[in-house]
């Protein structure tokens, strides 16, 4: 696999990423689905915990009869995933160094550079709130009726036809937020885990990354939303499997793009 480092005039503390091609997004699936294969006790029940976490809010806001902004805070699943992950890039670590696995790798992860972590997480929450809020002000602006019930809500609402402007709005500020939360956290969530460097270093990084890859990284962008939006199809049953499959993947994504002498 030949990756060659970007020779560009940098400022201190950045760091060189490799170009890739278009098959190196094929590949960080085979090798992630070895990973989960390798750690499946440990994957599992990570994928397992997401879905009833995910499942108990879902349930919550039902009972509360705020059923409405679900399928809104699933959209907002891709925004955090890169957190969510972090115990899973963990994993892939220790089975790259032949290390015995253990649970609670998330903490164990999080220790390891818990104020850095907390800055791309604190962007990402950040951005979180911006797509909720916006929905929420678009909702209340373009939305004509009452708000349909959570079974109906997908037909109802972008099926029908009868709200397209609200439709486009709310699909066009996702499309910008999630390139600019892709963006920031492609690589910098386990970069932080495994190198000793700061949050902004790490999401610079992870910006020139995506960049200059920009073919394949949007290609491995949207085998993302592939993959995770089969497991949010599927009442969250699904990621029990995708979320470690593109957790583990997402390591060897940062193990080939980022330099290991870097």
């Amino acid at each position: 696999m030949d990756n060659t480092a970007v020779a560009e005039p940098t400022r201190q503390h950045d760091i060189q990423v490799n170009r890739i091609t278009l098959a190196h997004p094929w590949q960080w699936i085979e090798k992630g689905w070895k990973d989960m294969m390798s750690a499946r006790r440990y994957s599992l029940t990570y994928g397992s915990a997401v879905v009833l976490i995910s499942g108990l809010i879902t349930l919550g806001l039902v009972s509360e009869n705020m059923g409405f902004i679900v399928p809104f805070l699933a959209a907002g699943f891709y925004l955090l995933a890169p957190i969510i992950g972090l115990g899973l890039y963990q994993m892939s670590a220790h089975l790259e160094r032949g290390e015995p696995l253990h649970f609670c790798h998330f903490l164990e992860a999080w220790k390891g550079n818990q104020a850095q972590l907390g800055v791309v997480t604190a962007g990402l929450l950040i951005v979180m709130q911006l797509w909720v809020m916006s929905n929420f002000v678009l909702f209340a602006l373009l939305y004509t009726g009452m708000h349909p019930p959570l079974e109906n809500f997908f037909s109802t609402v972008f099926l029908s036809g009868q709200n397209n402007v609200f439709v486009f709005a709310s699909v066009s500020v996702g499309f910008v937020l999630a390139w600019v939360a892709y963006a920031i956290s492609a690589v910098s969530v386990p970069m932080l885990m495994d190198r000793d460097v700061d949050g902004f270093t790490a999401i610079r990084t992870s910006v020139k990354a995506v960049t200059v890859n920009w073919a394949p990284m949007t290609l491995w962008a949207a085998l993302i939303v592939l993959f995770i939006g089969a497991g949010l199809l599927t009442f969250y049953i699904g990621l029990a499997l995708a979320m470690p499959l593109v957790g583990h993947a997402t390591w060897h994504a940062y193990r080939d793009i980022v330099p290991a002498d870097a």
